[in-house]
């Protein structure tokens, strides 16, 4: 919500570079076989209501990205806002929150292999199991839960509020209730039922789950910054907060947590990147990756080489940029991907072939 109203106000900007890139590291019309290795797919989110939403995949084989490749392999839109993807065993599951569906497709080719539409604006999906996930939503009070075995939805939990991320461990599943609330509410996974809730800060919106098992739960504050954000940690045995940081300015408005894959360091966006490891004492008091001149709207950190990855999203109308950094902060390369690059998930591994 919050940025669909930025993508109609924001004044255009105008990307200044100050470094050199790969002058030819697009590929506009790919063939599947970049898919048999490691890289990253990027949901390319295109504008509100015009149906451009796209999907890419940075290839480490070849150093190149490949723009639109939902289109070129299936021959149809990927729809109207694309939010997030998920990888589970050999499928991905990209969800579309205006469209209101998930496309899931084979993560060796991306063939679509099924459409779940009827969703009430979904935002994320996370498998709570290997055979069930949940999926929150924008405007719904309740989870959609999906039979993985058939991918079809089986049931709803009402949260009693719109939700965003979803964290889980064992059988315990962690569902931030978003938008003007405060409320992490705790599900048991195996009867799909709310058994408590944990009080954080304003609009709690990113969580993950560190090598000590601890819930981290970043609290943005709320859009109209009359609340202070926090970072929130959560001892995930007795659900109880261990640690709390409060950001020190009321117009501060970090987003997008994530984790690296040793499950030591966080990292999140404001006013560039920003890194903390999980025993530290304080919030960092400056960006690992400053901004600069660019407009960085999503993270993602490869957990297999801490490679970190962001995007920027330019004026929110022209096409935008994915920069590419090396797990100690040093520059890589730049690509030009699509319309509001947004989330991103690692393929790190090569998943083979299904019928």
């Amino acid at each position: 919500m919050k940025n669909y109203l930025l993508q109609i106000l924001i004044l255009p900007l105008f990307l200044t570079v100050s470094c050199t890139y790969d002058p030819n590291p697009v590929i506009e019309h790919p063939t599947d076989s970049y898919l048999t290795g490691t890289g990253a797919f990027m949901v390319n989110e295109g504008n509100f209501r015009a149906g451009n939403g796209s999907l890419s995949f940075f290839s480490y084989d070849s150093s190149k990205i490949f723009n639109d490749i939902f289109y070129d392999i299936n021959r149809r839109v990927l729809g109207d806002i694309p939010y997030s993807m998920t990888i589970s065993g050999t499928y991905g599951y990209i969800v579309v929150n205006n469209s209101g569906k998930i496309e899931i497709v084979k993560v060796h080719d991306l063939a679509s292999v099924k459409t779940i539409i009827g969703l009430i604006s979904p935002r994320y999906i996370s498998f709570v199991a290997a055979d069930k996930a949940y999926i929150s939503s924008l405007y719904s009070d309740s989870v959609a839960v999906l039979d993985a075995a058939t991918n079809s939805i089986k049931g709803y939990i009402d949260v009693r509020h719109p939700s965003e991320s979803i964290a889980s461990i064992y059988t315990t599943a962690y569902i931030a209730r978003w938008t003007g609330d405060n409320k992490i509410m705790v599900v048991n996974t195996a009867t799909d039922l709310v058994t408590d809730s944990i009080e954080v800060g304003m609009e709690p919106e990113s969580m993950v789950i560190d090598r000590f098992e601890t819930l981290w739960v970043l609290c943005n504050g709320g859009w109209k910054r009359d609340h202070y954000a926090e970072l929130v940690a959560i001892n995930t045995m007795t659900n109880t907060i261990v640690k709390r940081f409060t950001f020190p300015s009321v117009n501060d408005s970090p987003t997008c947590l994530q984790i690296d894959g040793s499950g030591e360091n966080l990292y999140f966006l404001l006013n560039g990147v920003r890194i903390m490891s999980v025993n530290a004492e304080n919030l960092p008091a400056q960006e690992f990756i400053p901004a600069g001149s660019r407009n960085f709207y999503k993270l993602g950190i490869n957990p297999e080489n801490g490679d970190i990855f962001v995007t920027d999203v330019v004026d929110y109308q022209q096409k935008g940029y994915v920069l590419m950094y090396k797990s100690d902060g040093a520059f890589i390369r730049m690509m030009q991907a699509d319309i509001i690059p947004g989330a991103f998930c690692f393929k790190i591994e090569d998943h083979g072939t299904t019928d």
